[in-house]
């Protein structure tokens, strides 16, 4: 006889797969942080998973490009989306003029990079993003309401003390062109946004490595650590004199982004500048944004992003200077739990499960049925086990109540609803079982 050979169930290194309990947990942050882009106006789009290579690397570097899924299928070369940025730039640049201006869409999807899998970083990841798009011009103020997006959502996420740290891409800038070197800025601002990960040293080295001096490379990493409130940092700023026009604007846009966002509501503790803060994408032209987590457990930023001036230059001709920020939440989640910061419960998203004393489950249908018309989430055991299996049952799903039928319940047409937590139990008709747990 022919044996079947059984091959290894496994998955790819770079992926997450969760237990029910966990990705129940998992989507209720989704939601959380649906909600609160709608909260804000941002209207959802959904782009294809596959995109045409041509159009998807467009503008990419070479570094990225290796990181790329890329196949062929028939005569067409496709990939997988790395990001949710260049989707929306295509997309833009497709479908403008149906458009209305300001556009603020939110996404929320799957992303692919095959890059190198280690601790927190994933090949296959979800990433939430916002955009507000202008067509030519954007007001400054779209850059003050990202901060309240941020503090409103990770408020509600309740996963610790938390932190925006903001800066202007403008003012390092605007510094590197005053002491001559102003060529060396976009290499200068990409080994800076290294600096928390590398450390002060590197920084120094790779910054003379790059062709810097000596002494502007200690200035500039001088530059970089000012310390002080807000209004400290901006005194300070003003009070160097710099006489630089890029310099200017930056510190200008700076000073009034922190002022709106104030009025929108985000307390200084929870939004501060820094000016180490310069993420190393060149796309990014003005404001930028790194959230942080004020908890050792869980390192690097959880949601950032800024303001670039032309969204989709590679698609057209038309403008697009736009603002906005993204959340790795496959990373975040995959930290959160590590750390004990969060903890999955339930493995189910029932409210009740309903289970009957004997085999007899017709009557226990009607009761699931009516829970569910109710709007009461209701998952009916249907097995022939006995009693003590049922309740064993609902012990390792977590569901908070069990609603028991036996023979008394079926004679008067009513539940007995026990609480799985206090262990309370009381005999009730189904309408008055539905108003206490919809309660």
């Amino acid at each position: 006889m022919n044996q079947t050979v059984k091959v290894q169930p496994r998955i790819q290194a770079g992926f997450m797969e969760l237990l029910p309990a966990q990705q129940i947990l998992f989507d209720k942050f989704l939601e959380t942080i649906r909600e609160t882009y709608e909260e804000f106006g941002f209207a959802p789009l959904d782009t294809p998973l596959i995109e045409i290579s041509e159009v998807l690397l467009a503008k990419i570097g070479e570094d990225t490009k290796k990181e790329i899924y890329r196949f062929t299928k028939g005569d067409d070369d496709l990939s997988l989306r790395f990001d949710l940025t260049v989707p929306l730039a295509r997309f833009v640049a497709m479908n403008a003029q149906n458009l209305t201006f300001p556009f603020r869409r939110y996404q929320i999807g799957k992303v692919f990079r095959g890059e190198r899998p280690q601790k927190g970083r994933f090949r296959e990841f979800y990433q939430c993003d916002i955009d507000i798009l202008g067509n030519g011009e954007l007001s400054l103020i779209n850059d003050a309401e990202i901060p309240a997006v941020i503090y409103r959502l990770f408020s509600k996420l309740n996963i610790g003390e938390f932190v925006i740290r903001i800066s202007n891409r403008k003012i390092l800038t605007g510094l590197m062109e005053s002491l001559g070197a102003g060529e060396k800025a976009e290499s200068v601002l990409r080994i800076i946004d290294k600096l928390e990960k590398i450390g002060q040293e590197t920084v120094r080295k790779e910054l003379v490595d790059m062709g810097l001096s000596a002494v502007n490379a200690d200035q500039v990493i001088e530059f970089v650590k000012i310390t002080g409130s807000n209004k400290e940092i901006l005194g300070k700023l003003r009070g160097m004199k710099i006489v630089n026009e890029t310099f200017e604007s930056g510190v200008a846009e700076l000073e009034t982004v922190v002022k709106l966002a104030g009025e929108f509501g985000v307390p200084e503790k929870n939004m501060q500048i820094d000016l180490s803060i310069a993420r190393g994408l060149s796309y990014y032209t003005g404001t930028v944004y790194e959230t942080k987590l004020l908890n050792d457990k869980v390192t690097g930023s959880v949601c950032s992003g800024g303001r670039y001036d032309d969204l989709a230059e590679s698609y057209t001709n038309q403008s697009y200077p736009g603002v906005g920020i993204s959340i790795g939440l496959t990373r975040l989640f995959s930290q959160l739990l590590s750390a004990d910061i969060i903890q999955a419960e339930a493995a189910t998203p029932a409210k009740v499960l309903v289970v009957t004393l004997d085999e007899d489950l017709n009557y226990a249908i009607e009761v699931a049925t009516k829970l569910r018309e109710a709007g009461v989430m209701t998952e009916l055991y249907t097995e022939p086990d006995k009693f003590k299996k049922k309740l064993n049952y609902a012990n390792k799903i977590g569901v908070p109540f069990v609603a028991i039928i036996g023979g008394d319940e079926i004679q008067a047409r009513k539940v007995s609803l026990k609480n799985m937590k206090t262990g309370e139990q009381q005999t009730v008709y189904i309408e008055v079982a539905i108003k206490s747990l919809k309660a």
